[in-house]
Order: structure tokens, then C-alpha cells, then sequence
């Protein structure tokens, strides 16, 4: 007897886009190369509109007419969704995940492709940053027009990817039959139908080993790291979350962070905030009752209550 398509282990594919590995499976294998094919296109949009290091991204396009001034202009679909998604972010972390920390971003040494950084060999300013002009003065109107205050870069990076991962798996389970699990460099949102014995997602450490593997049943996921995403300034090592309050790399005892959610991006915001939260983190996300798993610098594992053994 042939197996159905409940019984068998979900097909998957791996592929490289916007600078990460992504993963999408699907419990009917047939089904595959289309939900491959609509994760590329997306990725592709998203790219064009909210890069940081496109200079024809709509995202630098804005920072160009920043320069002189506040700016608005009229933006796409994709952009204008993943900025909301960043300005929801930024309002349930209370500001701790903003996107306007972009030219701090870039000011710490991130202003271009990460292996381009990394030729860098440590050259430049360790102390250096730069303003933070703060979420609440950017605008997107009902029209799809998007407003920055002066000098301001956007960078989505903390949201937009994990939103990303919740749009792509809604428009599978939209237009395609079976289950499927969107894992975008470690955001991860899952649709439609569920394996009989859930998704099984591993809670993968830097050097590539996995720690743990949990059982997802619908909910999101995403992991924040100090580790993967690093680079030299003046001797010093950068990473790429910055710390709105300060404009620079934030100090912290976390190598990483993994948070389940309701979604990817309401993870996404809880492992990104407990990063920047530092010692604080575990009392925070315990009391927003987010499950998470905290993998300190020292090998030290803090679970909060939620989060399996």
C-alpha cells in the first residue's frame, strides 16, 4: 500500500536570497516547486524595497531624499507592508526594535554586504555612531505613502524578514493544498495542514550544531544571534542588533535567543527585544508570557516557563 501524503516526511528545498539560507517544505512534495517559486518571487520584491544596500531599493531612495529634509513618498505594496509590520513591532517592544536605527547600523561598520565588511580587516572608528531619530516620527498613510524625519535610513532587517515568513506561508496556504513551513534564515512560519506529529524545528547554535528540536503545531518562530551576523571595527567586535537607546551595538550576555509566537514576527520581536533587553530579558518575556529559550555567551540555557525541557 502506497503511503498517503499525511504519512511521509515533507519534502523541502533549500535556497540563498537577500543574504540568508531559507527552507520551505511541504507535506504534498508535488506541491513544492510552486511554494518554492512563490517564496523566491517574494524575497525578490522584498528586496527591490526595502535593501539597505540596493542603491535603486526604495528604502535608499528615501534615505537619499532624507538628507535635505524630512521626506514622504508614495511606496509599494511590499514596503509599505513590512513597514507597518516594523512599526507594530516597535510599539509591542515599547521602541526596544526600531527601525530607524539604520544610519547607527551602517555608523557601527554594517553598510554593506556582511562578507564585504568583513574585508575590511577591522578598519575604522570604534566609538563611532550615529543619531537615532525614533519610530514614532515615522508615517505610512492610508494611500501608501511612507514619511521619515531627517537623515533618517530605514533598516527593516529586524522584522521585515519574519514578516516575510508570515506573508509567504498565508499565500500558500491561499493558493496551494497541503501544509507548509516558510523558514526564512531562522524566522519561521508554518500553514495550512500539520504533519501528524507536528513540524519538527531545530534550535540551531552557531557553529551549526542543534541544541534542541521542538514541535511546531502552528506557531511561529524565530531566533536573534550576536554570533552569526559579526564583523571588526578598531579591534572591537560589532554585531548587527543595535540598541536604540544608545546607538550602538548592544551589550549583552545572549549569544542568542529563541522565542516562539503567534506568529513569526510577534517572535521575531520578543527574540530581538530579549537580545537588547540583556540580563533583563527572562523577567520580560516571562512576564509577556513568551516561551523562549536563552543561550548565553557562557554556554548557560535559560528557558522561560513555556518552553520544553
Amino acid at each position: 500500500m502506497a503511503a498517503t501524503v499525511d504519512t511521509v516526511r515533507p519534502a523541502s528545498e533549500t535556497f540563498e536570497a537577500i543574504g540568508s539560507v531559507h527552507r520551505i517544505a511541504a507535506t504534498q512534495h508535488d506541491r513544492l516547486p510552486a511554494a518554492v517559486a512563490v517564496a523566491r518571487r517574494h524575497l525578490a520584491d522584498l528586496d527591490r524595497a526595502v535593501s539597505r544596500f540596493r542603491p535603486d531599493s526604495e528604502v535608499s531612495a528615501l534615505a537619499r531624499l532624507a538628507e535635505h529634509g524630512r521626506a514622504s513618498v508614495p511606496a509599494s505594496p511590499v514596503f509599505v507592508s513590512s513597514l507597518r509590520a516594523a512599526l507594530r513591532v516597535a510599539r509591542l517592544t515599547d521602541g526596544l526594535v526600531d527601525p530607524t536605527v539604520g544610519r547607527a547600523v551602517a555608523a557601527s561598520g554594517y553598510d554593506a554586504d556582511l562578507a564585504v565588511v568583513r574585508l575590511r580587516s577591522g578598519a575604522g572608528d570604534p566609538d563611532q555612531t550615529d543619531v537615532v531619530p525614533g519610530w514614532t516620527r515615522v508615517s505610512v498613510s492610508d494611500d501608501g505613502w511612507v514619511g521619515v524625519p531627517p537623515r533618517t535610513l530605514l533598516d527593516l532587517g529586524a522584522s521585515a524578514k519574519a514578516h516575510a515568513a508570515d506573508t509567504i506561508a498565508a499565500l500558500l496556504a491561499r493558493d496551494l493544498p497541503g501544509g507548509f513551513l516558510v523558514d526564512l534564515g531562522g524566522d519561521i512560519a508554518t500553514s495550512g495542514a500539520v504533519p501528524p506529529d507536528g513540524w519538527r524545528i531545530g534550535v540551531e547554535l552557531a557553529d551549526g550544531s542543534v541544541a534542541q528540536v521542538v514541535v511546531g503545531r502552528g506557531q511561529g518562530f524565530a531566533t536573534s544571534s550576536t554570533q552569526l551576523r559579526t564583523w571588526q571595527v578598531g579591534g572591537r567586535v560589532r554585531h548587527h542588533l543595535i540598541d536604540p537607546r544608545t546607538g550602538r551595538t548592544a551589550l549583552t550576555p545572549w549569544a542568542q535567543v529563541t522565542c516562539s509566537g503567534a506568529s513569526a514576527l510577534e517572535a521575531n520581536a520578543a527574540s530581538t527585544a530579549a537580545v537588547l533587553l540583556g540580563s533583563d530579558a527572562p523577567a520580560w518575556l516571562t512576564g509577556h508570557g513568551i516561551a523562549a529559550r536563552l543561550d548565553a555567551v557562557d554556554g548557560t540555557v535559560v528557558r522561560t516557563p513555556g518552553w520544553p525541557s
